[in-house]
C-alpha cells in the first residue's frame, strides 16, 4: 500500500540539510510542487513542528500536514546520513524522515491510517537500521514491500 503513494522521485538517501527546517526545505522538493505551493508547504510543516516535533524516537520523524497545494496524498522519504537535531523524544538525532502530505479533505480518507501505518513501520525492531544501511531508492521499496506496509 505505502509503496504506491510514493512518487518516482520522492525518495532520497542524502538529505544534507543541517537544521529542522533545511530539510524539511529538501522533503518538500521530493513532492514535486511549484515554487508557491512548495513555500506553502514548507510553511505549513514548520507550523506544525512549533505545536510538537513529529520525532518519534529511534532517529525517526514523521513530518505531516494537510494542504491544498496537493489533490491527493503524498509521500516522501529522506534519509540523513549524519543526522540531525529535531527535539526528538528521546533527544536523539534523526536520520529518517517519512513526509505525509494529505488535501483537507479526501475522498479515500487516507491521511490517518496512512500516518498510522508509518509509526508501525518504524516501531519494528530492524527497520531503523535497515532504512539506514539503504544504497538505493529500490531497496527501499523492497523493504516497505517486504514489511507489507
Amino acid at each position: 500500500m505505502l509503496p504506491e503513494l510514493f512518487g518516482p522521485d520522492s525518495v532520497s538517501l542524502s538529505l544534507a540539510g543541517t537544521t529542522r527546517d533545511e530539510v524539511l526545505g529538501e522533503l518538500v522538493q521530493l513532492v514535486q510542487l511549484d515554487s508557491r505551493g512548495r513555500t506553502t508547504l514548507q510553511k505549513l510543516l514548520r507550523r506544525r513542528e512549533a505545536l510538537g516535533s513529529t520525532a518519534v524516537g529511534r532517529g525517526v520523524a514523521i513530518p505531516h500536514s494537510r494542504s491544498l497545494v496537493v489533490n491527493r496524498l503524498h509521500l516522501a522519504y529522506g534519509h540523513h546520513p549524519e543526522g540531525i537535531a529535531y527535539d526528538a523524544l528521546d533527544g536523539k538525532p534523526v536520520h529518517h524522515f517519512f513526509l505525509i502530505v494529505a488535501p483537507p479533505m479526501e475522498i479515500s480518507n487516507q491521511y490517518l491510517p496512512v500516518l498510522g501505518r508509518v509509526a508501525q513501520l518504524v516501531k519494528e525492531p530492524d527497520v531503523p537500521e535497515r532504512l539506514a544501511s539503504l544504497t538505493s531508492p529500490e531497496g527501499f521499496f523492497d523493504l516497505l514491500r517486504e514489511k507489507g506496509a
